[in-house]
């Protein structure tokens, strides 16, 4: 059963880097599903590479949230220890050897409409990495969160690399701050 099911139907909400008011809300759902889960290990797993601007998301947010220490988040991808494509199959098989029951959110750069630029999505459900660049990886996670870098569908590739590392920074920032606020709501009462 999803935990989404909690509310009435699968959710899926999208917050503006800079719209102050629905990250708020999305710090309060992503504190419910903390709460909702407090007895399994908490797992965040970071995908993405430094190699590429636009895909340095999530290793971006692993690292703001390692540095952070909060007790028993366990954090995978970082910028030292990235999880990408050629490991990310690795990384999962050993989240599940090592912890019973883990809940997993997923993390990872998308791309999207330019609308939609400078969003952050938390949706119920396995992440997809790798869609955006038409590649087929392993589906991970019960909930998941992306960061809409920049615009999808023509030359995807080109596109990740030439992303301004500022819009991917502040994004970082933020999404690291969210989880960290949310999880320690939960877990330091």
């Amino acid at each position: 059963m999803s935990l989404f099911s909690l509310w009435t139907e699968p959710q899926k909400m999208k917050a503006h880097v800079d719209d102050y008011s629905a990250k708020a809300k999305l710090e309060t759902r992503l504190s419910d599903l903390f709460v909702a889960t407090q007895k399994r290990p908490a797992v965040i797993l970071c995908i993405g590479t430094d190699r590429s601007t636009g895909d340095a998301l999530g290793p971006l947010i692993g690292t703001h949230l390692s540095r952070q220490n909060l007790p028993q988040l366990h954090v995978y991808g970082t910028l030292d220890e990235p999880v990408h494509a050629t490991n990310l199959k690795q990384n999962i098989e050993f989240i599940q050897q090592t912890f019973v029951d883990p809940f997993i959110i997923a993390i990872d750069a998308c791309l999207g409409r330019i609308d939609s630029i400078g969003c952050i999505v938390l949706a119920d459900g396995p992440l997809k990495p790798g869609a955006g660049v038409h590649k087929q990886l392993p589906e991970v996670g019960e909930a998941h969160l992306t960061g809409i870098v920049n615009v999808g569908g023509f030359m995807e590739y080109m596109v990740l690399q030439n992303t301004r590392l500022n819009l991917v920074w502040r994004m970082s920032e933020n999404i690291s701050s969210i989880l960290a606020r949310s999880y320690s709501k939960i877990r330091y009462k």
